[in-house]
C-alpha cells in the first residue's frame, strides 16, 4: 500500500470534508507554520440555528502580529468556551443525538478552557472528533519535521518527503497553483480529493447547508452519520 499524506492548516471544530481527507489518508499534517490569516477557517466555523447559519470564532490576538504564525497565534479571552457551549446547548438541544455526545464534547471543551495557542485548541477538539468517529489516522505537526523551505509548494514537497508520503492527498481548490512536476521529483504523485455530491440530511432548520461544523451531523444523525459521508463504511461504530 502506498502512503497517503494531506497536509492542511487547522481549523476549529471542521466540517465533514476535513475528517474524509484524515480518515482517507495515512498520516495528516497540520501545517500550523505557516501565516495566520484572518477572517478564516482557522478560528472559527459555523452551525445551524432557526434563523440560518451562526459564526462561532474564538477570540485571538491578532493586533501587531500580522504576519505571525498558526502556532503561536494566542487567545485573546477563555470566556468562548462557555459561550460556545451555551450555543451548542441553545441551538442543538433538540437534534435527535444531542443528549449522546454533548457530554463527551462538554468535557472536551473544558479540557481546553485554558489553553493559550489556538494551534492546541484546534489540535485537541480534532483528536475529540477523531476519537468519536473512531479515525486512527496519524496526526502530526509540519513544525516537527523542520521543513526550512520558504516558497509554499516546495515546503510541502519537502514535507511529502520527510514524512514518506507516495501519494499527497489536496482539496480541489490547490490545482490552480500547485505543481504536481514537482511531486514527481520525490516519487509522489498528486491525488485531488473531491468534496462534491456529498448526501444531505434532515438539518433542525433549512436551507440545507453541507458547510457547517461536522458537530452538526453528529448531534443530528449519530450512528447514522457515516452514510452522510464519503470514506466511512456504512456499518462503522462510533466511539463513546
Amino acid at each position: 500500500m502506498k502512503k497517503k499524506v494531506a497536509i492542511i492548516q487547522s481549523n476549529y471544530i471542521p466540517w465533514k470534508g476535513y475528517f474524509d481527507i484524515i480518515n482517507f489518508v495515512d498520516e495528516f499534517i497540520l501545517y500550523d507554520d505557516c501565516q495566520y490569516t484572518k477572517r478564516d477557517w482557522r478560528n472559527r466555523n459555523k452551525i445551524k440555528t432557526q434563523s440560518g447559519v451562526k459564526w462561532l470564532t474564538i477570540p485571538v490576538k491578532t493586533k501587531g502580529s500580522y504576519f505571525q504564525k498558526v502556532k503561536d497565534v494566542e487567545v485573546s479571552d477563555h470566556s468562548w468556551v462557555n459561550q460556545h457551549l451555551s450555543s451548542f446547548r441553545h441551538f442543538y438541544s433538540k437534534a435527535a443525538y444531542f443528549n449522546d455526545y454533548f457530554e463527551i464534547i462538554h468535557n472536551g471543551y473544558k479540557n481546553v478552557a485554558d489553553e493559550v495557542l489556538l494551534s492546541n485548541i484546534n489540535y485537541n477538539l480534532l483528536l475529540l472528533i477523531c476519537n468519536i468517529l473512531n479515525i486512527n489516522t496519524k496526526i502530526s505537526f509540519s513544525m516537527d519535521y523542520g521543513v526550512t523551505e520558504n516558497n509554499a509548494t516546495a515546503k510541502i514537497v519537502e514535507l511529502c518527503r520527510k514524512a514518506e508520503a507516495q501519494i499527497y492527498v489536496s482539496g480541489p481548490a490547490a490545482s490552480c497553483y500547485l505543481d504536481e512536476k514537482k511531486f514527481k521529483t520525490i516519487g509522489c504523485s498528486v491525488h485531488w480529493f473531491e468534496y462534491d455530491h456529498y448526501p444531505i440530511y434532515n438539518q433542525l432548520s433549512k436551507p440545507f447547508d453541507h458547510h457547517v461544523s461536522i458537530l452538526d451531523l453528529i448531534f443530528n444523525k449519530g450512528p447514522q452519520l457515516f452514510k452522510y459521508m464519503k470514506t466511512f463504511s456504512f456499518n462503522r461504530n462510533l466511539n463513546f
